[in-house]
Parts: C-alpha cells; structure tokens; sequence
C-alpha cells in the first residue's frame, strides 16, 4: 500500500511541475516539496529528453516562480 501511495504522490508532483501555471511555490504549498526535490524527482523519473525539455520550459518561466511574476508585474 505505501508503495502505492509513493507512486501516486510522484506522479502527483509531476504532474503539477509539468503545468505552465502551477508555481513551484504552489507545489511546496500543496504538497510540501521545495524546488530543487521537485527537479530532482524530474531527473530521476522523466527519460533524459523529456527532462531537458522540461527544463527548458520551466527555466525563468515567470509563472513557474511567483517571486519573478511578482517582480515583473511591478
């Protein structure tokens, strides 16, 4: 059952890393991972392709860090 569970709450983080409009604030907020857990969770269970495609996407995206959307639309 817990692996079950495990599987389910990774899947759950990938899932919201992988949306545009889910920040990385929100996902520690909701699910109590920081950033840098989140990538690594990405690196281990992406393949390597989908990983930097990821990254590319997320990198300085204002709306994946609140703090940045928060700069720019001052």
């Amino acid at each position: 059952m817990e692996n079950k569970n495990n599987i389910e709450f990774i899947d759950k983080i990938i899932s919201l890393a992988w949306s545009d409009k889910i920040s990385f604030e929100h996902i520690y907020s909701k699910m109590g991972v920081q950033e840098s857990e989140v990538i690594k969770i990405m690196r281990k269970e992406l393949k390597s392709n989908s990983f930097k495609n990821w990254r590319k996407r997320v990198n300085g995206r204002k709306s994946k860090h609140r703090k940045l959307n928060e700069i720019k639309n001052d």
